[in-house]
């Protein structure tokens, strides 16, 4: 009596679901009442499923993939009939009667259901279609996606509601094409484009049939069949090629479909060597040199509204301005002065492209290896981009000079004082006075502002940012291009944290320095990126011009149509003769300054600025260089969890007192990895400085 009873509400349901299909609410996953099932097939005919991402360089090579799925997909034209008589075959062989669903088939397995037993197949393709839809395509975590796929006879009743929708709105085979778009093949492959590349390295369109028949195998069971399973994966392909021949896909002659099986059992597959592909920037191609810049990419796109979520299901293309060429040489040259086995010290460089409608970031690398694995000395903090733990040095000159000329206290040409030691009436030091010395006693005591950027005196500068103001200073270095470092803290490059009960890591680095009026911020005290460094001397190198450092030529969607992306626009950040001024003023440094040295064993002879920088304990060292053609920085610094002073030599190391300057590692890193990048550029001159500032 009671399953007669349940077999009753089982036609009762289905009668309901053919009579009044938009009856039950499509907010199946959502519980919204008022999504009907009209709109939720609606939504199941227009939208597409989840796409990987594709990153690429500069010339439109692949070097990383972002994805939950790895999909690409493919219109009907693009599939073979052998893939869709496959599929036909062994999972709907009435496909082509039926209105969407298999009645006899749902019949069969609802009655299962009410009886408490499991329920398993008779479902068409369509309700198929709609299960991994709902699986793989709705639901976004596992909860919903085992919600989409749980075993019981209300799913099945789904799956019917909407199978009459979508039998009404597609073609049979619109329906087929998107089922073998969705459907997954195991290890995160999806749809019949990215099976039949990873199985065969072919197209979907070149599929044989007893590939076909080996592919539509495996959607019975990915995660126990496929080239793993081989011997199942062989009887499985083999009963799709027996379905075959009994349904009439290997002809309607009985004994030529005979013939045909047992010539297609016979044959012996032959897989390809194709690896999946790589996932994320740990895993992109060459993911140790190009990590780097496809972690940049992915954080530039998110600050920009494309989060990586969006990305990983998205399916877009980002062509990116990265130069591979460039970043080998700037991988080879990092990790040539310093070992990326040496503990405790890195070494990171950037390269940006000077321009005045654009900043391409084109390399961007460090001695340490991109990825996850602490005992090979990787790291997934990304050196060149990220704000550092430590400062750049003397490098924070060029705003202290930037400042005092806009302010009308002195020229590139005009003499500065540079006494050995200077004590400050205007900053303090812990409450007492604040006295810099210089790095060596003797010498001359005033000196050009040019020679004073050679030749770094630290006296000449608290001078002269005591003249200029020292809220000039530093609003100048933002506006030269330290836009995020300055929105740091003083604390390890960490975040503005309002609730820190440490008073400094509530304000942001620039109104730290200021409101404490720290003397020695023109010493490069303070956190900074070594790419925002590359952007300053772009910056200069630009006629004055900033704008944001881009990793981005072009993104496109899924249906290859650019997506608009609100980039910060460009600003004249300084005046064009006050650039020309810097340039000219920072022109010695290569020539008779403190990176004239690593110029000379390099053989440079292209005009360029230059600037060198160490702090005051030896934990850190910078250089600063550029050409109207490449921006570059280098910064060595300790990454050690108990930092402590780097000494130079044949490989630099951690040491009690170190003795590393910005013109030796550092400065010996730009040479090496700017002679290639150069190689075959246009040679051109720096700008002249403005009569006003002369």
């Amino acid at each position: 009596m009671l399953k007669l009873i349940g077999l009753c509400v089982v036609a009762g349901l289905v009668v309901a679901a053919i009579a009044f299909p938009v009856v039950g609410g499509a907010g199946l996953l959502s519980n919204r009442a008022s999504e009907t099932v009209d709109q939720f097939s609606a939504e199941l005919a227009q939208a597409d499923p989840p796409l990987l991402t594709t990153i690429t360089d500069s010339k439109g090579k692949p070097i990383a993939y972002l994805y939950d799925q790895d999909r690409e997909l493919v219109d009907s034209a693009g599939i073979s009939q052998n893939m869709k008589a496959a599929m036909v075959a062994i999972e709907d062989h009435r496909f082509e009667e039926h209105n969407g669903v298999d009645w006899k088939g749902t019949l069969r397995a609802v009655v299962k259901g009410v009886l408490g037993q499991r329920v398993e197949g008779g479902s068409s393709i369509t309700q198929q279609y709609v299960k991994n839809y709902l699986a793989y395509v709705v639901a976004k975590t596992d909860v919903e996606r085992e919600k989409a796929s749980e075993v019981t006879a209300a799913r099945k009743l789904r799956e019917v509601r909407i199978a009459l929708q979508l039998e009404r709105t597609l073609s049979k085979d619109e329906i087929l094409t998107r089922y073998l778009n969705v459907v997954p093949f195991g290890g995160q492959i999806y749809g019949i484009k990215s099976a039949s590349r990873h199985f065969f390295d072919k197209l979907p369109k070149d599929l044989s049939v007893p590939e076909a028949a080996y592919l539509a195998g495996l959607v019975n069971k990915p995660s126990k069949l496929g080239t793993e399973n081989p011997e199942k994966a062989k009887d499985r392909r083999d009963h799709v090629l027996k379905r075959m021949a009994d349904t009439g896909a290997l002809g309607k002659d009985p004994a030529e479909a005979q013939r045909l099986l047992k010539q297609f059992q016979d044959e012996v597959l032959s897989f390809a060597a194709v690896k999946r592909r790589p996932n994320d920037c740990v895993s992109a191609e060459n993911g140790q040199t190009n990590g780097y810049f496809c972690d940049y990419v992915v954080d530039y796109l998110a600050k920009l509204g494309l989060s990586k979520d969006k990305l990983k299901r998205g399916g877009y293309t980002i062509k990116t301005t990265l130069d591979q060429g460039a970043n080998d040489a700037v991988k080879a040259a990092a990790e040539g002065e310093v070992s990326k086995n040496t503990d405790g010290v890195a070494n990171a460089m950037a390269v940006v492209e000077p321009g005045k409608d654009k900043h391409r970031v084109r390399a961007l690398g460090a001695n340490r290896d991109y990825g996850n694995d602490k005992s090979k000395n990787q790291t997934s903090f990304n050196l060149p981009a990220d704000v550092s733990r430590f400062g750049a040095g003397s490098i924070f000159k060029i705003f202290t000079a930037a400042a005092a000329m806009e302010e009308g206290k002195t020229g590139v040409n005009r003499t500065v004082n540079v006494p050995n030691s200077y004590t400050s009436s205007i900053y303090k030091n812990g409450g007492k006075a604040y006295t810099v010395k210089n790095a060596s006693e003797g010498g001359d005591t005033t000196m050009t502002l040019q020679s004073a950027l050679a030749h770094s005196p630290n006296t000449g500068f608290v001078i002269l940012e005591e003249q200029a103001g020292l809220n000039n200073v530093v609003d100048m270095s933002v506006k030269m291009g330290l836009r995020d470092s300055m929105q740091s803290v003083n604390r390890g490059g960490s975040k503005i944290n309002p609730d820190a009960k440490d008073a400094s890591l509530r304000i942001a680095q620039d109104k730290w320095v200021k409101d404490n009026k720290v003397g020695s911020f023109t010493l490069g005290v303070t956190v900074v990126s070594v790419l925002e460094l590359a952007n300053v001397g772009a910056t200069i190198t630009s006629g004055g011009t900033w704008c944001p450092p881009t990793p981005i030529e072009q993104v496109t969607d899924r249906n290859g149509k650019p997506v608009e992306l609100k980039e910060a626009a460009c600003e004249q950040a300084i005046d064009p003769g006050l650039a020309g001024a810097l340039a000219q003023g920072l022109s010695k440094d290569t020539t008779e300054g403190t990176a004239a040295q690593a110029a000379r064993q390099a053989n440079w002879t292209r005009q360029m600025i230059g600037k060198t920088g160490t702090t005051q304990n030896h934990q850190s060292a910078g250089f600063v260089g550029a050409t109207p053609n490449f921006s570059g920085a280098v910064l060595t610094f300790s990454d050690s969890p108990t930092p402590k002073p780097i000494c130079d030599g044949a490989q630099p190391r951690l040491c009690g007192s170190g003795n590393i300057y910005g013109g030796k590692v550092p400065a010996r890193t730009w040479f090496e990895a700017m002679k290639p990048i150069h190689q075959g550029a246009e040679t051109k001159s720096l700008p002249a400085a403005g009569s006003q500032y002369q």
